[in-house]
Parts: C-alpha cells; structure tokens; sequence
C-alpha cells in the first residue's frame, strides 16, 4: 500500500505545494504506521498532512462511551455537603438540597426540588441539559459554563412546571425554558423506539 501512496503523491501532475487531509475510514493504524504514512506522503510531494482521522476507536475509548451514555439513579435526599457523582447520566429521585451537588458527565434529572448545585456534562458534554420538577438551584453549570442564581431568574424558574437549563448555542449562556422545549432543543436524548 505504501508504494502505491509513494507512486501517486510522486506524479510530476501535482504541483505546488498543499495540504491535505487523511482519512482512513475504518482502517486501524498503530502510531508507527501513522507516522510512515505521514512520511510517505510528506517527503515524496510537496503535500503536507494537516490532518488524519479514523473511524476506529480503542477498546479503552468504546468503553468511555458506553459508561457516558449509562444512567444512575439516586434515591433519596442529596443533603448539604453531600455530592453525589455519575459518569454518564444522573437521574436523582428526591430532593437536592441547599449546598448539595449532583455533578454527572451526562444529563442530571431531578424528580423533586433542586435547590443546590447541578454540574452536568462534567465531562465535556456541551450538549448535556438540567431538569428539574422545582428549579431552584444556586448554581447551574454545564461543561465549563456557570450560572449563579440571581433574583430574577429565580422567579422566573418558580413556575409551576417542570424546567431544564441548557446551554444556548452561542456556548455562552444558560438558558432555562420549560420541560417540553427539551424535545427541541435537545432532540438526540430520546433514545425511546416504537409507538405512534
């Protein structure tokens, strides 16, 4: 294989100098053969790799994601200085208390009131949401984004109904919004098949 890359990026046709982009589709690759591939191709044109991608992952790295997408449920009350932590998905059935923290690498769901911290998508998951049947929180973040409870939004979240807070797409803010705009606003969490 490598001789057919050395005798294709070698034709006198390609000329000038570019960057190009590897893609080895679903071809695994150690980090020595990336490296003579990247050599091949550098030191016979005058094509630079900028970059080069798969689509195998590790086993290390399946396993990663098959933890992130699990959910863990937590019965009971997340009192103050408690903290109770999820690799994926976190679905607490009681309250969050004032102090208490729920931080997970996925989605938090609080079937009663959340009144402390919520920390989801810990993990990097800019995609991740926070519901709550009472939201209430001090602080919301999701991924490295922060909201501290003002005045204002705490009326605005003491609706009678169920909300969740996301991240809006300028990456910046957290918004809360009702419970079902989520199906909008976050359409890959239903992971539900069948029905009419």
């Amino acid at each position: 294989m490598l001789n057919e890359l050395k005798a294709k990026v070698s034709d006198p046709a390609l000329d000038g100098s570019a960057e190009v982009q590897l893609h080895l589709g679903y071809r695994y690759c150690t980090e020595a053969q990336y490296k003579e591939v990247v050599a091949t191709i550098q030191n016979n044109s005058h094509l630079r790799v900028s970059k080069m991608r798969s689509e195998v992952i590790s086993v290390e790295e399946s396993n990663k994601r098959i933890q992130e997408r699990q959910s863990e449920t937590y019965v009971g009350i997340v009192r103050s200085g408690q903290v109770v932590k999820a690799e994926g998905d976190l679905v607490v059935v009681g309250d969050v208390n004032p102090n208490g923290r729920v931080v997970a690498g996925g989605n938090i769901y609080v079937l009663g009131r959340l009144k402390g911290i919520a920390h989801a998508g810990a993990n990097g998951n800019r995609e991740a949401v926070i519901a709550a049947s009472w939201l209430e929180a001090t602080h919301l973040m999701i991924d490295d984004s922060i909201e501290t409870m003002t005045d204002e939004l705490s009326v605005l979240s003491e609706q009678p109904e169920m909300e969740c807070a996301y991240l809006h797409s300028n990456g910046q803010n957290i918004v809360i919004d009702r419970l079902q705009e989520l199906r909008y606003i976050r359409p890959q969490i239903s992971t539900f098949k069948g029905g009419s």
